[in-house]
């Protein structure tokens, strides 16, 4: 078990991966017959290693939001470890549109919870209110409560009636407007939001007005149950943003080929980012530390995309940059999104291709699966896009997104995905990380040409 600390005080075990590189896997079909390039690797790869890099991610830092300070931290780490590690690292800066978030505090707000929300860009930013909560429900008349003035009002949110119920809050006095998302149907759940207020673009509402995660939401409505709640809402606007990806490479053999390894390491508002994209990220890490001293054909790229939650803004830009030759040069694109979840349905490891068409990569980490014993876990080569593969495969570039997720669908992820609860202690297993490198490490390294090939081995 590895114990993880939480908020400097709770600690929380999770279950560490105990197999030797031999042994059959958990859920595996049967033991695996490896190569010895996948010894080489399978070996040295480790799940606990890559855990400290997430908790610097996902705890250390938290939500981090394509263009702001909490980003940039993130790629200065990030970084810093691949520079480390003795690869060539680049930052490549692109703009990205403002960002408007809000923070609630109080004594009495668990810190299990992430609690940045959401602040809207037409009403009060860069500014902290504090007081009573009082539940106004719906916003109707028969809901609200007698005096609200100087209180921090929860009202639920209704897209076509959201800039009445704000005109009431302020025309009543409230000091500040917190809407509750409606319940998505399980297992989704809403994420936080931004709520825009057209009308108000020339002049903004005097209140701040946030929009908080479902889990947040009912977390609140819980302690308001409780007994009195007092709450601070602190807003900031993040204007004239820059965002980064972060590129290292390890030349191979000339100006031959190049096998990428990919993630996205931003996050959405209000998520602590674990497994989307903390656990992509950290494989990247892991991956590059063991590959660097394993001798290859083919240049090794580890690129970082930043803020794909976005649209997929900087891959798409990468690729934009690219001259057709450096197109031509890459052979296979991994992109890891969403790898470790603890969800227990997240049994299929998906092979996600935005063209629906097997490629070289699908096909890679098609023969790791079947040589580690894992190919009746992966799905078929299935059409999906919606992750950093797309811009590579809208230019023809041999790519697909690998993740864990539901038996039945890809669209079946796991509760605290775009969640404040999207953290290692609800949403990482170790296990999943583990066979995730694995698959994706022996996949990259058989791609890039291994200059001794080990012949296979059975175990």
């Amino acid at each position: 078990m590895i114990t993880i600390a939480l908020g400097g005080a709770a600690t929380v075990a999770l279950p560490a991966p105990a197999w030797a590189v031999g042994d059959q896997r958990p859920g595996a079909a049967r033991p695996p017959a490896l190569t010895g390039g996948d010894r080489r690797v399978a070996g040295r790869v480790s799940a606990e290693r890559a855990l400290r890099h997430l908790q610097v991610l996902s705890q250390g830092i938290g939500p981090r939001i394509g263009g702001t300070r909490s980003e940039r931290k993130a790629a200065d780490y990030l970084s810093g470890v691949l520079d480390h590690l003795g690869y060539d690292v680049s930052r490549q800066p692109f703009t990205v549109a403002d960002k408007f978030l809000a923070q609630l505090d109080s004594r009495r707000l668990p810190s299990d919870l992430c609690w940045q929300a959401g602040a809207s860009p037409h009403a009060a930013l860069d500014t902290r209110v504090r007081g009573d909560v009082l539940d106004a429900r719906s916003g109707a008349a028969a809901d609200y409560p007698e005096d609200v003035t100087g209180k921090i009002l929860l009202i639920d949110y209704v897209a076509a009636d959201r800039e009445a119920l704000v005109a009431t809050a302020v025309a009543r006095g409230a000091a500040a407007v917190v809407f509750l998302p409606a319940d998505l149907v399980e297992p989704r759940r809403a994420s936080a939001f931004s709520p825009t207020l057209p009308g108000s673009a020339t002049t903004p509402v005097p209140i701040p007005v946030v929009g908080v995660a479902q889990a947040q939401k009912h977390r609140l409505r819980e302690l308001l149950a409780k007994g009195r709640l007092r709450l601070t809402v602190t807003t900031a606007a993040h204007r004239g943003l820059t965002s980064q990806n972060v590129i290292a490479e390890r030349p191979g053999k000339g100006a031959g080929p190049v096998v990428m390894v990919s993630a996205h390491y931003d996050s959405v508002i209000g998520a602590p980012g674990a497994n989307d994209d903390g656990s992509g990220t950290v494989l990247c890490l892991e991956l590059a530390r063991v590959l660097r001293r394993l001798p290859t054909e083919a240049t090794l790229r580890f690129a970082l995309w930043g803020s794909e939650e976005q649209g997929l803004i900087g891959s798409r830009y990468y690729v934009a940059q690219l001259p057709q030759a450096e197109r031509d040069r890459i052979v296979a694109v991994y992109q890891n999104d969403m790898v470790a979840t603890s969800w227990d349905p997240a049994t299929r490891y998906w092979l996600l291709s935005f063209t629906g068409q097997a490629n070289r990569a699908t096909d890679e980490v098609t023969a790791a699966a079947e040589r580690l014993g894992y190919q009746p876990r992966i799905s078929p080569v299935t059409l999906r896009g919606s992750s950093d593969h797309q811009s590579f495969q809208e230019v023809g570039i041999a790519a697909a997104n690998f993740s864990w997720r539901g038996e039945a669908s890809p669209a079946l992820l796991e509760p605290p995905y775009h969640s404040p609860e999207d953290t290692i202690a609800k949403n990482i297993s170790l296990e999943r990380l583990q066979v995730s490198m694995e698959l994706i490490g022996s996949a990259a390294y058989a791609t890039a040409g291994p200059l001794t090939h080990g012949a296979p081995e059975t175990s």
